[in-house]
Parts: C-alpha cells; sequence; structure tokens
C-alpha cells in the first residue's frame, strides 16, 4: 500500500489510523485512502482500539416514536460528518428498554460516544456509560443530565410561535391538536405548554384536540368543528395539519376564512396543498457541529460538559392563516 500510495509505511499507518498527532496533508491522506480502496484494505477495528484505548464506534439509540423527515435529515447530516472524522455510527434498536436499563444495554457494545434522542437518561445511566469507556454522552431533549453534555430542545417555543402568529391574525378561539399516538407527549405536550403561555392573560381561549393519524379520526373531528367553535387551530406539524386540513375542507370548512391553520417543520409538501400551508420552521443543530462537539468530547473526556440551547423557530406564513 506504501508503494501504491507513494509514501512510507508510517504515513500510511498515521492515516489509517487517523492520527492527529503527526501533521499530514490532505492530498497525501487522499492517496493513501485511494491505494487502501484498491487493493481491498480493511482496517481491524479490535485492533485499533488497542492501539487507541478505546473504540471508534459512536452509538445513535433509535428514537422511540416516529421521525419525520425534518430529524431524518438531521440524522443523515450528523452520521455524514462522523464519519468524515473516522467515527463509525451505530444505530441501536431496544424495544422496550428505557433510561438506565437501556444505558446498560448500550453499555455492552463498549462504544465511545452515546447520542441520546429524548428523555428517560439519568446521570446513574450516564455513569454506567462512562465506566464502560464512552468518553462522551451527548443527551438532544429538553432537559440537561448530570455529567453529560446536552443540546437542549425547548419545543415550547414552536407552540408560543404559532400562538402569537394567530394572535396577531385576530383569532380569539385556537385549538391544538395533541397527538394520541405513544411517545409523541415529550413533544406535544410541551408545545402546548407553548400555546397557553403564549396567550395566557389575553381574551384568547385555548382547545386542546386529542387527535389519531388517521382519516378517520380526522374526519370526526372535522364532523363537529363547527360545535366547537374554533376559528384557528395549531395542528402540531405539517402532517397532522394536512390530514385535518383535508377532512375540514371535505366538510366545507372554509381555509382560512373560517379557521386559520398552522403546522410545524416547513416540510415542502405543506406548500403544495391548496391553501398553502403555514408553519413553523424549526432550525435543529448542525450535524457537522455536534459531530465536532462529540470528537472534543472523545479527545478531551475530562472536560467540563457543553450546554447549549439549540432549537430555533420562526413562523412562515402562507395561505392557511
Amino acid at each position: 500500500m506504501a508503494r501504491l500510495a507513494g509514501v512510507s509505511r508510517a504515513t500510511v499507518s498515521y492515516v489509517l489510523n487517523n492520527t492527529s498527532a503527526v501533521r499530514i496533508s490532505e492530498p497525501t491522506r487522499r492517496r493513501v485512502r485511494e491505494a487502501a480502496r484498491e487493493l481491498g484494505y480493511v482496517p481491524h477495528a479490535a485492533a485499533r482500539s488497542l492501539r487507541a484505548g478505546h473504540s471508534r464506534m459512536v452509538l445513535m439509540p433509535a428514537p422511540a416514536v416516529p421521525v419525520g423527515p425534518l430529524y431524518s435529515r438531521f440524522l443523515d447530516e450528523l452520521q455524514s460528518a462522523l464519519g468524515r472524522l473516522d467515527y463509525t455510527v451505530v444505530q441501536y434498536g431496544a424495544v422496550g428498554l428505557q433510561g438506565d436499563e437501556a444505558a446498560r444495554a448500550w453499555a455492552e457494545l463498549r462504544p465511545v460516544a452515546v447520542l441520546v434522542p429524548g428523555t428517560g437518561l439519568g446521570p446513574q445511566g450516564v455513569a454506567v456509560l462512562k465506566r464502560s469507556g464512552a468518553r462522551a454522552v451527548v443527551t438532544l431533549g429538553p432537559e440537561r443530565v448530570d455529567g453529560a453534555h446536552a443540546l437542549l430542545t425547548d419545543h415550547g417555543a414552536v407552540g408560543h410561535c404559532a400562538a402569537a402568529h394567530l394572535r396577531a391574525r385576530g383569532r380569539r378561539r385556537i385549538g391544538v391538536v395533541v397527538p394520541e399516538e405513544p411517545g409523541l407527549e415529550a413533544f406535544s405536550r410541551p408545545r402546548l405548554a407553548g400555546v397557553r403561555r403564549a396567550l395566557r392573560g389575553t381574551e384568547a381561549a385555548v382547545t386542546e384536540l386529542p387527535l389519531a393519524y388517521t382519516e378517520q379520526a380526522a374526519a370526526e373531528l372535522a364532523a363537529r368543528w363547527r360545535e366547537l367553535g374554533l376559528d384557528a387551530v395549531f395542528a402540531y406539524n405539517d402532517e397532522y395539519a394536512m390530514l385535518l386540513m383535508r377532512a375540514l375542507q371535505d366538510e366545507g370548512v372554509r381555509i382560512p376564512e373560517e379557521v386559520a391553520v398552522v403546522g410545524a417543520d416547513d416540510l415542502v409538501l405543506g406548500r403544495l396543498l391548496r391553501p398553502r400551508l403555514s408553519t413553523v420552521h424549526i432550525e435543529l443543530p448542525s450535524g457537522r457541529d455536534l459531530a465536532e462537539l462529540v470528537d472534543r468530547a472523545v479527545r478531551d473526556p475530562g472536560g467540563e460538559p457543553e450546554v447549549r440551547k439549540v432549537l430555533g423557530a420562526s413562523l412562515v406564513q402562507r395561505d392557511s392563516s
């Protein structure tokens, strides 16, 4: 391989082991990697772990709830960025395991870092992971956990943004869709609380609207819409908004004349509807920035945990409101 790449054996070793202590130009790194691909070289993960004193595996527990296109894009960007930093990303599915019990299952794989979406992990689980060799534990959720780096996501800001817009548009009887699917309450409850917070002390009233993600459930809600007397709805996200809009239109409810509709996530499909869907645009953290945080924590496991607020929300007004 060294002969094919035109470099020394030591340089080959430095490149393939991603050694940061030795400075090697990017063209040289490319030649070595191209030579490795041409020769079919596959590194031995266990041997590399022994040399480095830790693995290069970053474990990502699979989310316990359905993820939409927005979160899927974020995961794709994160995995690509970690791959460029020479980490191997493994997604772990653990049906029925939660919190610290799940942490023990993750620890068995001896990852160098664990990225935990949602809630449930506690300080004891973080300690279990660190004792097993994890140099970085990063949570992505509404609250920080002692011992872990935290990317704080305030979903209340999403509901607050939608409610403030609807009130500014003159709407005073506002429904809020709360999905009935298990697991989504970690997002829907803060969004509902954000709506209530935005309208507290005003003349506007809030009505909670439980809704399953089915055409039948949406049709049943639409059939009694005029009885509810609502003139606006924040529909949790764009998917629920599109489901409800179709059912309301089938009932002859005019949008936005009789009811204004706002979703969240700013999906492309919402722009194809008629009327076009108003939505809350959500800014997730950059996958590249999170990958760099993981890399810093792996290189300096004794450093102070970083805590950042990472979720931004802004209203995109279109025809439905």
